[in-house]
């Protein structure tokens, strides 16, 4: 198995008038994520109950290991504001063995000894 597969890419959204920034902190905080890259804003168009609508986004790029994402999808679901926020995983299919190893490091559950 490659090693990289052992990693993942999280997208989701945020409003353009939420704390994008603190939903990314919180993740960090918790060790579920090494980086939580926060976009500039973006215009979304989609279709939502039926109708086409516009709204003001920022786009998160999560970088965390595979074993992480039930516990990612978890906090994204109880701190997000959308009735159904956008959770994508992407799988990595390479990458730097000193990066793949940092976000390994910081995602890696403290020593409590």
């Amino acid at each position: 198995m490659n090693r990289a597969s052992s990693f993942v890419i999280i997208l989701t959204t945020f409003p353009a008038d939420g704390d994008a920034a603190a939903l990314a902190r919180t993740l960090v905080d918790e060790r579920l994520a090494a980086c939580v890259g926060v976009l500039p804003l973006m215009q979304s168009i989609y279709r939502w109950n039926g109708r086409i609508e516009e709204a003001g986004e920022r786009q998160l790029v999560v970088k965390t290991t595979a074993a992480r994402v039930d516990e990612v999808r978890e906090r994204i679901t109880a701190l997000h504001p959308y009735e159904v926020p956008e959770l994508l995983v992407l799988p990595v299919a390479g990458g730097s063995e000193a990066y793949l190893d940092w976000i390994a490091t910081e995602t890696a559950a403290p020593d409590r000894g």
